[in-house]
């Protein structure tokens, strides 16, 4: 059902945005700095498609487990990863590639 495929599109994407952070030969970690700027394959769609895949799989659950009051913790969750995570790797990411970060920024999305 609608859940199961959230979880399988969440799992594709995070996988996707792995193998392609690794042919480029970049840290998948957080709070590290990036050694090159990740522009190809699921990253032409969203500049974070890693989070996108955890916030999908997080939706996917709770819809299995038929959880709707734990709806509000998706948006609760989407503003933690940006504050926490997100707006930090922008910097990060920012410092390290200055123009092209913003070209890149400019025409993807954070989330999708």
């Amino acid at each position: 059902g609608l859940a199961g495929a959230l979880v399988i599109i969440g799992v594709i994407l995070m996988g996707a945005a792995v193998l392609e952070m690794n042919k480029s030969r970049t840290t998948i970690i957080p709070h590290r700095q990036p050694q090159a700027l990740v522009v190809s394959g699921i990253f032409r769609f969203s500049r974070n498609p890693i989070y996108l895949g955890d916030f999908l799989v997080l939706s996917g659950a709770i819809i299995f487990l038929g959880a709707p009051l734990a709806v509000p913790l998706l948006w609760v969750f989407k503003w933690v990863i940006e504050k926490r995570f997100i707006l930090k790797e922008e910097d990060r990411l920012r410092a390290g590639f200055g123009d092209e970060f913003e070209r890149w920024a400019k025409i993807t999305r954070r989330w999708l």
